[in-house]
């Protein structure tokens, strides 16, 4: 598993960085119309404003959410012992990806909503979490055991902290610039929407991983 800020992303987060010409938390940005775009629409298939929150923080939510439900899809039924299986000396078990999920978006949590420096996390979600992010040998000892529900109770927990902290926000937040971040500039937006491609990343590998679970058919997922 690639750190998640390797620089081969680099030329991509400069792109998604034209958003905003501000910089991060200083300068001010364009101001966004509420004119400019269509009444809220909450179903999920419809990517768009979303009711209690900003525009484009609803839109940002609505993919996050559209990436989530298809995350859960292969996963679910899944026995601890589907969960805790590791093909080989180099993968992850699907387990231990939901957790790594949960991580990621904890720590751009503190980051992006708490001001921290990556990697100046608070000790208890260090604890919880740190194993689960770097993946890796000590996840595949670490990470087992636990059932469906410990992961999608623990990607909810930390989801919902997402969206209570999303409607504290508006656009303006979401489009400052951070000119420091690894990448080079980066807004808010590229932060998060980063969040959710990390996703559609893992899918991939979760996909991947079911497909060769003993007994496992062959299919479309």
């Amino acid at each position: 598993m690639k750190n998640l800020h390797q620089l081969d992303r680099r030329d991509f987060m400069k792109s998604a960085a034209i958003f905003s010409s501000a910089s991060f938390g200083l300068s001010s940005v364009p101001d966004v119309s509420m004119a400019t775009f269509s009444i809220a629409d909450d179903r999920p298939n419809v990517i768009g404003p979303r009711d209690g929150f900003s525009p484009h923080i609803g839109t940002l939510l609505s993919m996050m959410t559209w990436m989530r439900t298809t995350i859960l899809r292969p996963v679910a039924k899944m026995t601890t012992e589907e969960l805790d299986y590791i093909h080989d000396e180099k993968s992850n078990s699907i387990g231990a990806m939901l957790l790594h999920l949960a991580a990621t978006e904890r720590f751009y949590q503190i980051h992006t909503f708490n001001g921290k420096k990556w990697g100046d996390w608070p000790e208890q979600d260090k604890k919880r979490f740190d194993v689960a992010m770097s993946l890796g040998d000590e996840a595949r000892k670490a990470i087992k055991g636990n059932n469906l529900d410990y992961y999608l109770s623990t990607l909810n927990e930390v989801r919902e902290n997402t969206m209570n902290e999303f409607k504290k926000r508006d656009d303006k937040w979401l489009l400052a610039v951070d000119e420091a971040w690894y990448w080079g500039p980066t807004n808010n937006y590229c932060k998060w929407f980063h969040v959710c491609e990390h996703e559609s990343n893992h899918n991939g590998q979760i996909k991947w991983i079911k497909g060769r679970l003993p007994g496992a058919k062959s299919g479309n997922d």
